[in-house]
């Protein structure tokens, strides 16, 4: 599925909504590693940005948006609406991340002169 099909929003500008096969997801359940954990903990010293952790919550955001996308596909969606993300510590060091949205199949509205 193309990245353009993709969208926080209710509808998809050129396209007509044909079927609405429901919601989708990617649930993904990460650690910090104590290497990780030490490593972050030096760059708090020197403040800003903390590099590790920003590329953790990179890569686990990808990882639950690819998950969300494989779901839709399985589907046949062709689109998904209405994306968001939710993230929840389910214990210390540990957090989940759901990435969630409605599958539909559109087909493109006739470009009318």
């Amino acid at each position: 599925m193309k990245a353009s099909m993709v969208t926080m929003a209710m509808t998809l500008d050129g396209y007509r909504i044909d079927e609405t096969l429901g919601v989708v997801r990617g649930i993904v359940v990460r650690s910090r590693s104590l290497f990780g954990t030490i490593g972050a903990g030096l760059q708090t010293l020197v403040g800003g940005n903390i590099t590790l952790m920003t590329a953790l919550c990179e890569r686990t955001r990808s990882d639950a948006f690819a998950q969300m996308i494989a779901h839709a596909e399985e589907l046949g969606a062709n689109a998904v609406l209405c994306v968001r993300y939710d993230g929840t510590e389910i214990m210390s060091g540990v957090t989940e991340v759901l990435c969630y949205g409605t599958a539909v199949r559109v087909t493109p509205v006739p470009h009318t002169p």
